[in-house]
């Protein structure tokens, strides 16, 4: 029997016992041996869960058990997590978690430890919720050399774009309702700002591409400027908006971005809504590999650390090889990146000429009940030039156009 320790019995980690608990005999067939639940860590006290006969208050508890073999980190956050991580590691045990901070901030690293100590560290539910990515990249696509991922990777904003999309409703309406549906914090901010999905490309540009992607590095850039009439604009055009995470190689360099972005209906990410992800993945030999599901949640979530478990109870004293350097990668400036922009700027169509003085090409496109403004398509460009250029009119705002996984 192996046993095992969840550190946090919150969303994710009262998942994990359900599942282990729900689908004990199946897991047991998989992993070869019955998986139980030795241990959980916690502040609080559960008075009346059975869970409270296995909650401890103390880490060390859990780190001097030579009877836990693996751990499951579920916390949150880089500290404490990363500290009791690293304990876990060094005291022989293998760690599972789903948390993407602590990953971002110091996978090479805890990856590292695990190697030396045949060990495992495993974060498949890190990126994707319960959408298997991290296994795919690092087993199933190895003949493979990556060229791009783009991928829809933070189920919030997608709910708030897609039923602002539908209903013509603000930003902040939306907004409230996520929050009163649980599908947004008290405090959005990592989500509506990008950061969670800026997380998540910069582990997925790291397995990628081998080297570590500091996820600072990144430009990033939110939905809260996305307005109704942003919608109206993408309505008339055909397309969608959707706040993308991505990262391609081109001419031997790698470049990331996170932000707004439309798309057209021939986009593979066109039709991924409401809290769903989508991951896009183009190889040099496969093509084109598409990975749907559901992004975030509590079972999903759980379901994907409990497999990363299986796994680790598989393999005992054998290190599942992860390709991730600590050497840092060195970004190409996205200023060089080129991709064609929407515009919505000040006036009317008599003030087209100013649009094409700046931009060299810009048709009209205006929206009824839209009085004082239009928008336009600008020609593939730099971000430095459209930068440039874009100081010469009164932008009301941009979006850029993602059409690279059609070239």
């Amino acid at each position: 029997m192996a046993k095992i320790a969840v550190l946090g019995y919150g969303t994710v980690g009262s998942g994990v016992v359900e599942v282990i608990s729900t689908n004990s005999a199946s897991i047991e067939k998989k992993a070869g041996e019955k998986i139980e639940v030795k241990s959980v860590l916690d502040l609080r006290d559960f008075p009346g869960d059975p869970i409270q006969e296995k909650i401890v208050h103390d880490i060390d508890v859990i780190i001097q058990d030579p009877e836990i073999e693996v751990v499951v980190e579920v916390m949150g956050g880089v500290e404490p997590a990363f500290t009791f991580v690293k304990k876990a590691l060094e005291a022989g045990k293998s760690v599972c978690t789903s948390n993407k901070a602590l990953v971002a901030a110091h996978g090479p690293q805890l990856l590292q430890i695990a190697r030396e100590r045949q060990l495992n560290f495993m974060f498949e539910a890190s990126v994707g919720g319960g959408i298997p990515i991290i296994r795919p990249l690092n087993q199933s696509l190895t003949a493979d050399e990556i060229n791009q991922i783009t991928g829809i990777l933070n189920g919030t904003t997608n709910y708030i774009l897609t039923k602002m999309s539908r209903d013509g409703s603000s930003y902040e309406d939306v907004l409230k309702e996520a929050q009163e549906l649980g599908y947004a914090e008290r405090d959005p901010e990592a989500d509506v700002e990008g950061y969670d999905a800026c997380r998540k490309i910069a582990i997925l540009t790291s397995l990628a591409f081998g080297a570590t992607v500091q996820f600072e590095e990144i430009r990033t850039e939110g939905i809260t400027k996305i307005t109704t009439e942003d919608f109206k604009y993408a309505e008339k055009l055909g397309c969608v908006i959707k706040l993308l995470a991505s990262s391609r190689k081109k001419d031997g360099r790698v470049y990331a971005i996170t932000a707004p972005f439309m798309l057209n209906k021939d986009h593979p990410l066109y039709n991924v809504n409401d809290v769903l992800n989508g991951i896009y993945i183009n190889g040099n030999v496969i093509g084109d590999v598409m990975f749907f599901g559901a992004g975030a949640g509590k079972l999903p979530t759980a379901s994907a650390v409990v497999a990363d478990v299986v796994d680790c109870v598989k393999h005992k004293g054998k290190n599942v090889m992860t390709i991730w350097s600590m050497e840092k990668m060195e970004l190409g400036d996205a200023d060089d990146e080129e991709r064609r922009f929407f515009v919505r700027v000040k006036g009317d169509a008599s003030d087209l000429s100013a649009a094409r003085d700046a931009f060299g090409q810009a048709d009209p496109v205006t929206v009824d009940g839209l009085a004082g403004e239009f928008g336009f398509v600008t020609p593939k460009m730099t971000e430095r030039a459209f930068a440039e250029a874009a100081g010469k009119i009164s932008v009301i705002n941009r979006i850029r156009i993602d059409d690279t996984v059609l070239q």
